[in-house]
C-alpha cells in the first residue's frame, strides 16, 4: 500500500517565521489543476496525430502505452506526497519552492496520464503487477516496504521525512526526490522507446528533460547543506 499523506491546512506565509493566519496557499492549484489536466487529457487523445491525419488507435491494456501510464500515475503520487510532507517541515523557500512546482507538475500529468486510460476504457491497475510493458521489465526491483518501482521511497523512509525537521529534513527530501526522479527517467525513456501515441511519447520526453533539470538543482541545493546525492 501506497504511503498517503494529506495536506491539512492551507499554506501559511513564508516569511520571517512567526506565526500568520492560514491564507489560501498556492498548493491548492495542484489538485485544481490535475482536473483540468484530465481534460486536456481527453482532448489530446481525442483530436487526431500531429504525424498524420488519421486518429490514433486506442492501446490495449497490455501496451506500453496504458503500462506506462499506470505506472507513472502512481510513481507521481508519491512525489506529491512527499512534497506535501517536505511543505510542512522546513520554512526554507528554496526548498518549499522547489516541492510545490513538482508537486504541481507531477499533479497535472498524473491527471492526463488517468485521463488517457479513461478514455481507452482501461483499468488503472495490472494483475501482472508494475512495470511489466517495460522490455527490460522489472529491472530487478523487488517490491518492498511501500517501494512499489525504482525510485521510489519506501514507507519507513517516508516516515522519518515525517519526523525531521528544518535543514535535516530538506536534506533527506532532496536525497529521496533525486531517487525518485531518477526511477521516473528511467520509465519515461522507456515510454519514448515504446509507446505509440505520439502524445504519450512526447509528455515522456518531456518528463525526462524536465527532471533531468530539477536533478540538477537538488545536486545544487544539497552541496549547499553539506550534502550529496545517495
Amino acid at each position: 500500500m501506497t504511503h498517503t499523506t494529506t495536506p491539512t491546512h492551507a499554506e501559511t506565509d513564508l516569511g520571517d517565521g512567526h506565526d500568520r493566519k492560514p491564507t489560501p496557499g498556492r498548493w491548492l492549484v495542484a489538485a485544481a489543476a490535475a482536473l483540468l489536466a484530465l481534460v486536456l487529457g481527453l482532448w489530446l487523445l481525442a483530436a487526431t496525430s500531429n504525424e498524420d491525419t488519421k486518429p490514433v488507435s486506442e492501446p490495449t491494456a497490455a501496451s506500453a502505452d496504458a503500462g506506462f501510464a499506470r505506472d507513472m500515475a502512481v510513481h507521481h503520487q508519491q512525489a506529491v506526497e512527499m512534497a506535501y510532507i517536505v511543505r510542512d517541515r522546513t520554512t526554507n523557500d528554496e526548498v518549499r519552492r522547489l516541492a510545490y512546482d513538482i508537486a504541481q507538475t507531477q499533479a497535472n500529468q498524473r491527471g492526463m496520464l488517468l485521463g488517457w486510460l479513461d478514455l481507452w476504457n482501461l483499468p488503472v491497475t495490472s494483475p501482472d503487477g508494475y512495470m511489466t510493458w517495460m522490455q527490460e521489465g522489472h529491472m530487478g526491483h523487488q517490491i518492498k516496504d511501500g517501494s512499489l518501482m525504482p525510485g521510489m521511497a519506501t514507507n519507513t523512509q517516508l516516515d522519518q521525512l515525517g519526523k525531521l525537521t528544518g535543514k535535516q529534513a530538506e536534506i533527506l527530501y532532496l536525497q529521496l526526490m533525486y531517487d525518485h526522479h531518477m526511477g521516473g527517467i528511467d520509465m519515461a525513456r522507456a515510454c519514448t522507446q515504446q509507446c505509440t501515441v505520439p502524445q504519450e511519447r512526447k509528455l515522456a520526453q518531456g518528463m525526462v528533460d524536465a527532471q533531468q533539470s530539477e536533478m540538477k538543482v537538488m545536486t545544487d541545493l544539497l552541496r549547499a547543506r553539506g550534502s550529496t546525492p545517495r
